[in-house]
């Protein structure tokens, strides 16, 4: 048989590549084939988002599972946490959501849980799928394979969701959602209707809101300064309290407040920490080494237990199961719930945020003042450099002897009492990403910043 080349498409949590060289119909069928028989799966959850080529690909995913033998449990359009959910509820041995969430046009992917909606990592299963799927040497086609409809599931789905919010606290509040064109249309409306039908008093306001795979909005990364006017104008044209935006798939939330400011990740993690830890005292707090003090304050404060993970959903899943922690969040707007096979959603955060405006009585952006005012940060701020591990050595070299404590769960953190800073490599690209804070001195933020960055750009 002739060698397959090797596929790009895998990289360390997921799979994405550039559509036809990288990830066409003809590897998404030997995904399937490989993913069946490396978790010796017989039935399989499928979704796909709303790009053109999502349909096909999750066409050919699904004839690459039936070959194997397996039910394929098809979602149709849907965001990558309703395949998380139906993984779990529907006794599955595996899930795959067909996706490439804020990618470029050109590209696609997919993201893949195993049984009970555990990730799946290099270890347990990711380099076995892309070995086979590489090698095409798959067993004998096993008959009985086919697909059933498990569109259904959307209501257990909005079912569960609604358990992480308290409709008797809600009161009176103008939200403004925007979708994207992606996925989350059709699945919000399902979570607003029933809101509406429990008696929540929240005023949906919609733009960008039905699916369409053209974007003709632009990719939905509500992350980059460029697409974020797209929420605030609206926000401030509707006079709405607060503004939501999702990306393509969903499992990632943004959010901004009544004068159309962007809320940075590291403080919504504190936020949603203090809206469990008001319910549920004393739990533990999954947080991410880049911009930490914010939220420790917080949970400290409430009695809560703060534990640090590196970066990355597999190893927050990884931690959330073992501690037991309630909650788990990361800056970059992954947020991860013990209540929902410790798994990440980008709905969630929504119905807590309101939850948490609505009993404070005060709104988003007066929530952030005080904390923002006390722990002031950069924000991640991303190079492209050459040789990752000698800019790092010499970032270590300056700053290491002068350090008052120093980490290394996840890059390079070192903190000199009233200023810190937390430096790593990606996982996916050739970048330094770069996070400094400090203790109520937003000058000292940028005076270190220009410093360090003269250091790594020389």
């Amino acid at each position: 048989m002739t060698p397959l080349p090797p596929l790009t498409c895998f990289k360390a949590y997921d799979i994405r590549g550039r559509l036809g060289d990288e990830l066409n119909e003809e590897i998404a069928y030997r995904i399937g084939r490989a993913f069946a028989e490396v978790m010796g799966a017989s039935r399989v959850v499928l979704g796909r988002d709303v790009r053109p080529t999502s349909e096909a690909l999750a066409g050919a995913v699904a004839r690459g599972l039936m070959a194997a033998g397996v039910e394929v449990l098809d979602l149709g359009l849907s965001g990558t946490e309703e395949t998380y959910f139906a993984t779990t509820r529907l006794g599955a041995d595996g899930g795959i959501c067909v996706t490439a969430s804020h990618n470029p046009m050109d590209y696609n992917g997919m993201k893949m849980v195993q049984a009970g909606s555990a990730p799946i990592g290099a270890a347990d299963g990711m380099d076995a799928i892309k070995a086979m799927a590489e090698r095409g040497d798959f067993a004998a086609e096993v008959p009985g394979g086919h697909v059933t409809d498990a569109s259904g599931s959307r209501a257990a789905y909005v079912a569960k969701l609604m358990e992480f919010v308290d409709i008797s606290a809600l009161t009176p509040l103008k939200v403004l959602v925007n979708a994207g064109h992606g996925a989350a249309g059709p699945s919000f409306d399902a979570l607003a209707d029933a809101m509406a039908q429990a008696g929540a008093p929240i005023k949906f306001i919609r733009v960008y809101h039905d699916p369409d795979g053209s974007f003709p909005a632009g990719i939905p990364n509500p992350l980059l300064d460029e697409n974020q006017h797209l929420t605030a104008d609206p926000v401030k044209d509707h006079g709405a309290d607060m503004g939501v935006a999702w990306d393509g798939d969903f499992d990632r939330c943004f959010f901004f407040d009544h004068e159309g400011g962007f809320v940075p990740g590291e403080y919504v993690v504190g936020l949603l920490a203090e809206a469990f830890l008001a319910k549920e005292p004393g739990q533990k707090i999954i947080h991410d080494p880049r911009v930490v003090w914010a939220t420790q304050e917080v949970v400290a404060q409430m009695g809560g237990e703060a534990i640090q993970s590196k970066c990355g959903h597999s190893f927050i899943k990884q931690a959330m199961r073992e501690t037991g922690a309630v909650y788990g969040g990361e800056m970059s707007a992954h947020h991860y719930f013990r209540d929902f096979m410790a798994c990440d959603s980008g709905m969630i955060p929504m119905l807590l945020m309101i939850e948490l405006v609505c009993r404070r009585g005060e709104s988003l952006k007066a929530l952030l003042a005080e904390r923002r005012a006390a722990y002031p940060s950069s924000g991640e701020v991303n190079f492209r450099v050459g040789d990752q591990k000698a800019v790092i050595a010499a970032i270590e070299a300056t700053y290491g002897p002068k350090a008052e404590t120093r980490d290394e769960t996840d890059g390079l953190s070192l903190s000199f009492g009233d200023w810190r800073f937390n430096l790593r490599a990606s996982n996916t690209e050739p970048l330094l990403r770069l996070n400094i804070e400090a203790r109520g001195k937003p000058d000292l933020v940028a005076a270190k910043l220009a410093e360090m960055r003269a250091l790594i750009e020389a």
